[in-house]
């Protein structure tokens, strides 16, 4: 029987941050783990000792390019570069020139799809960077009694064409619950014009 092993985690050796520029993190176990994973998504079958070498070089400026601050980063990252790399290998095996129909059509198939997940992860890193987001700044919102405020875009026309939102310098709408009563002593009820 094997005897139990013991891994460390946090060890101060490991924690320099050397290759944190490639992985995002102070374990430079972890960042070299990454960088591999990254290199191994590489098509390397064709390629010459010193096209490997470029393509491996490329691969780890694409890293540090990228520059991960942290390991989700790192991650994120990594999957980007090989989402390209594999989308752009269907791409080039879509091109053959003695590729069939159907090869041809599953290999852009399977580039678009890729391509599509390259999309979703550069969003999802931008999200996590904070750029993804988006201020809104609402001034000046009164609300009478029975009346509701929407905040976003309105149609006036209630979706029968017309008027331009971006025509409209604001994106409020009123809409009354019930009838308005005049601000005079009586009560008396306002009538309220609608487009019919």
């Amino acid at each position: 029987m094997n005897a139990p092993k013991t891994l460390v985690a946090n060890h101060p050796e490991d924690r320099k941050g050397r290759l944190k520029d490639l992985g995002g993190s102070e374990s430079d176990h972890w960042n070299n783990i990454l960088a591999n994973q990254a290199l191994q998504s590489l098509w390397l079958k064709n390629s010459s000792q010193e096209d490997r070498d470029k393509q491996s070089n490329a691969i780890l400026a694409a890293l540090a390019g990228i520059g991960p601050k942290d390991e989700l980063e790192g991650m994120m990252a990594a999957q980007l570069i090989a989402a390209h790399n594999a989308a752009m290998e269907c791409y080039r095996r879509a091109m053959i020139g003695e590729q069939t129909f159907e090869g041809r059509r599953e290999n852009l198939a399977q580039a678009s799809k890729l391509s599509r997940t390259y999309a979703a992860l550069l969003e999802a890193l931008n999200r996590h960077r904070g750029k993804g987001q988006q201020k809104v700044t609402v001034e000046h919102v009164h609300v009478h009694a029975g009346g509701q405020a929407v905040v976003g875009m309105v149609d006036p026309s209630g979706g029968r064409g017309g008027a331009k939102t971006e025509d409209q310098p604001h994106a409020l709408g009123y809409a009354p619950r019930e009838e308005m009563r005049s601000a005079d002593s009586r009560g008396q009820a306002l009538s309220i014009t609608r487009d019919e």
